[in-house]
């Protein structure tokens, strides 16, 4: 995986039933019904390590993840 905009990395977890909960400072915070939280930093691209930390958070494999893009 490399960088990807924040507006992606976004809507694939809307589409996994993430919610947009609150912000705190530059950083989303999303939930999803059955308790997982994931936090994505709002800087306009998601870092190589950050996005495989969001992909973890979400319970995700890479190549799920990268199927939903």
């Amino acid at each position: 995986m490399s960088d990807l905009p924040v507006r992606k990395v976004c809507r694939v977890l809307g589409s996994l039933g993430f919610e947009h909960v609150r912000m705190k400072g530059s950083h989303a915070v999303y939930r999803h019904e059955d308790g997982r939280t994931v936090i994505v930093p709002m800087h306009g691209s998601v870092k190589r390590g950050t996005l495989a930390s969001i992909v973890r958070q979400a319970g995700l494999t890479s190549q799920e993840f990268l199927d939903l893009l």
